[in-house]
């Protein structure tokens, strides 16, 4: 009842809590334009609603017998794909057919790197009026949380939402109001482990990330799994030369200089590779 209210509205009485008549978020887009997020998570009862007003123009507040009119433009928002959801009986397809004229694909949070900067000191600003707080990083500080978060090992998969959240624990952790090197450190840590589970790509998926398919199509066999060996290896260890004296065990043993960081170096290189684009997948 609550999201169908929100949409088209409500007369007195209608559900319990329904206090006062409410015109709904249909009726106030009339002869304007009306947004709606996430609307891949609304039921199929507010499916069909929808799509009658938005045929007809017309439809019915919850608990009313009295038809009203609204000419609105609408724009769809939404992280699913409709198609799927669709196909899998979870949304209706004369409604997607209805919305989808026009379709356009944002980018996430982390292929907008440019983005990151501007919203950091916005979602601080905003925490600040919101708990009547001052706070501020320190410039170190700063520069490091921009360092890791428009670099390749920040995900965002959350987009904006894992934004806001590390600046409300980082402001709200920051000691007298000073987001300190330790706690933009803490937070980096927190959400690397959000992101993967052990720090590394699932089983069997450490080729497929870091290697482009037609690349991963010209090797043979034997070249993937030493391959996806070395990879893993790395992605245990902490340094090029810690991984180098794992990989190289016993052949370093036999060496009057070994090597093993500049080794391993020219090993990934063969495939295009590099340490810093290993281990920061």
């Amino acid at each position: 009842d609550t999201a169908m209210a929100t949409l088209f509205g409500h007369t007195k009485g209608a559900f319990t809590g329904a206090t006062e008549a409410r015109a709904g978020l249909l009726r106030q887009a009339d002869s304007g334009v009306l947004f709606l997020d996430e609307i891949g998570e609304i039921g199929l009862d507010e499916q069909a609603m929808l799509l009658r007003a938005i045929e007809e123009k017309r439809f019915l507040p919850l608990g009313s017998d009295t038809e009203v009119e609204s000419d609105f433009q609408l724009i769809c928002g939404t992280n699913r794909d409709l198609h799927e959801s669709a196909a899998e009986g979870n949304f209706r397809e004369d409604l997607l057919s209805r919305i989808n004229l026009w379709t356009y694909r944002l980018p996430g949070l982390a292929d907008r790197v440019e983005d990151i900067e501007p919203n950091l000191d916005y979602e601080l600003n905003r925490y600040m009026l919101r708990n009547n707080l001052y706070v501020q990083f320190s410039a170190e500080a700063r520069k490091e949380f921009l360092r890791f978060a428009t670099s390749k090992q920040a995900k965002w998969s959350a987009n904006f939402r894992d934004l806001i959240g590390a600046v409300t624990r980082m402001a709200t952790l920051a000691p007298g109001g000073r987001i300190t090197e330790e706690v933009v450190q803490a937070e980096t840590e927190s959400l690397r482990k959000k992101w993967s589970t052990d720090g590394r790509p699932p089983k069997g998926q450490t080729l497929t990330v870091s290697l482009p398919r037609e690349l991963m199509d010209q090797l043979d066999d034997f070249d993937r799994v030493q391959l996806e060996f070395v990879l893993t290896i790395c992605r245990e260890c902490r340094s090029l030369s810690e991984a180098g004296r794992k990989i190289y065990a016993v052949s370093r043993s036999k060496r009057k200089t070994p090597n093993d960081a500049d080794r391993l170096r020219k090993y990934l290189a063969r495939f295009g590779l590099s340490w810093e684009e290993v281990v920061a997948d």
